[in-house]
């Protein structure tokens, strides 16, 4: 077996309205597709694509789970607009050998990373 790329990250969410105001009113993200009458948003990053869903009641929300990282142009506009917003952090900024990172919450407490390597 050998995996060529990730699809898609996909990340559950229970009010799809609310879920959406964080994503693109907060985050900045432009929707790129819309299935399932409304149920599965779908945004372009780069060359990936970040979903946001509201399928199942056996696929919900969890501040434990897998998350997405997403990486920032300017991280110290980021972390500044993201604190304006008042959104919240499960992790602070902090800086690592190799990058800049801090984890928020979305409103149904799944955890984002918000990441910028450093120069080479």
């Amino acid at each position: 077996m050998k995996i060529k790329e990730i699809g898609f990250v996909a990340i559950p969410v229970t009010d799809m309205e609310r879920a959406r105001k964080f994503y693109e009113g907060v985050l900045g993200l432009k929707e790129s597709g819309r299935f399932m009458e409304g149920k599965w948003i779908e945004y372009g990053v780069g060359k990936d694509t970040l979903a946001i869903a509201s399928i199942s009641d056996t696929w919900t929300p969890s501040d434990q789970g897998t998350g997405a990282a997403l990486e920032m142009e300017n991280f110290d506009e980021a972390i500044a607009e993201l604190k304006k917003a008042n959104v919240k952090f499960a992790c602070e900024a902090f800086e690592s050998p190799v990058c800049h990172m801090a984890i928020v919450q979305d409103p149904d407490g799944n955890k984002i990373m918000i990441h910028k390597l450093k120069s080479a």
